[in-house]
């Protein structure tokens, strides 16, 4: 335990030692790396919804589904299975408030995080301030690196406060630097030919 603390695994030290391994020895590290890993992986799914930044705790087990349309092309198996994530694509969850769309949003990216995905949390106004002060400081850089880390990313409550020019060109850099390499989970109670008011730019 002493000197695991002062080494990390050197793979060519580690691979030399293997090659005069005996079959038990083999079969003690196969199950040492194995638990390693596991370990690691435990801790880091542990340790992301608190990273995510989700305002409560909600999950699709108490989600009504009663009232929630799909289009034609998907199915509600593809949101709960996460499979948007895959391609990755983006979903847009639009409704009335009280509709459930901030619910199925956290929902979904706790799920993720179960899965070891990581996942930010913002709402649209809360990004652009955030977006809008980093960028004030001279560290709009590190903050969209750091969004960049994410796997999903959600903004929500898109709409409900009017984004100025500065702030929505903040905002398209984050959703253009996600294309196709992150999935992005709009909440929003604006139907999308409508969201030219929301960024004062059609």
């Amino acid at each position: 335990m002493r000197l695991a603390r002062r080494l990390p695994l050197t793979r060519q030290v580690l691979a030399d030692q293997l090659e005069t391994a005996t079959p038990a020895r083999m079969e003690f590290v196969d199950r040492w790396m194995n638990a390693e890993i596991e370990s690691r992986e435990a801790s880091k799914r542990a340790r992301l919804p608190g990273q995510a930044g989700f305002p409560a705790a909600r999950e699709l087990d108490g989600y009504d589904w009663q009232n929630v349309r799909m289009p034609a092309d998907r199915q509600r198996s593809g949101l709960e299975s996460l499979g948007f994530l895959d391609g990755p694509e983006d979903v847009a969850v639009f409704g009335p408030a009280g509709a459930g769309r901030t619910h199925l949003a956290i929902a979904s990216g706790r799920k993720a995080c179960r899965q070891g995905v990581p996942v930010r949390f913002h709402t649209a106004a809360g990004l652009v301030m955030r977006l809008l002060r980093a960028n004030t400081e001279g560290k709009l850089d590190r903050e969209l690196q750091a969004i960049a880390k994410a796997r999903m990313i959600v903004i929500d409550e898109l709409g409900y406060v009017p984004i100025d020019e500065e702030g929505s060109r903040l905002l398209f850099q984050v959703v253009a630097n996600a294309y196709e390499t992150q999935s992005i989970v709009y909440t929003t109670n604006i139907e999308s030919g409508g969201w030219g008011r929301v960024f004062g730019d059609p």
